[in-house]
């Protein structure tokens, strides 16, 4: 969950390649599977994040992780937060990465922002939490992370909605 500080404070996100076998075309973090070499989860997904978008661990300031978060289906995302610039030159991997986006900070403090949605999907009504963007749409895991993580800044607990202490305090410049 790469924060970027600076002028254009925001979280940053990627849209997945359309050729991709699992979650093609969806909105999503940099990041992706620990492999075995991988010394950590934090090493894994900066591994990922340089592969994905040619982010350096070098330009990345790690500062947290978030619970995990379970998927409907079976994928278990570790969240690990980072700072970093604005302005960094990245490049997305033609075979992963159709887009390099932000979602403004102003954005993801702003209580009204999230909406839930519902839609069948396979014979079931399902309950999804959809972030506002005027070009991509920001939906399932990644929606409900990011609902998380905005509920940990405004200090409130995203199960319960009750204040809980900050996981971690991000300030625009």
């Amino acid at each position: 969950m790469p924060v970027v500080h600076g002028a254009q404070s925001g979280i940053l996100l990627t849209k997945r390649a359309a050729k991709l076998r699992s979650h093609a075309g969806q909105v999503s973090f940099p990041g992706g599977r620990v492999e075995r070499s991988d010394a950590s989860i934090e090493a894994a997904a900066l591994r990922e994040a340089e592969e994905e978008i040619g982010l350096r661990a070098r330009d990345v300031e790690l500062v947290g992780r978030l619970p995990d978060y379970v998927t409907g289906s079976g994928f278990r995302i570790s969240p690990v937060l980072a700072l970093l610039p604005d302005g960094l030159a990245l490049v997305p991997s033609e075979a992963e990465v159709e887009a390099i986006f932000t979602l403004p900070l102003s954005v993801l403090l702003d209580p009204a922002a999230p909406e839930r949605r519902r839609a069948e999907f396979r014979g079931r009504m399902r309950e999804f939490w959809v972030w506002p963007h005027p070009i991509h749409y920001i939906w399932g895991a990644t929606a409900a992370i990011l609902v998380h993580l905005a509920h940990r800044l405004r200090g409130h607990d995203a199960r319960d909605d009750q204040p809980a202490a900050p996981a971690v305090v991000v300030a625009a410049q």
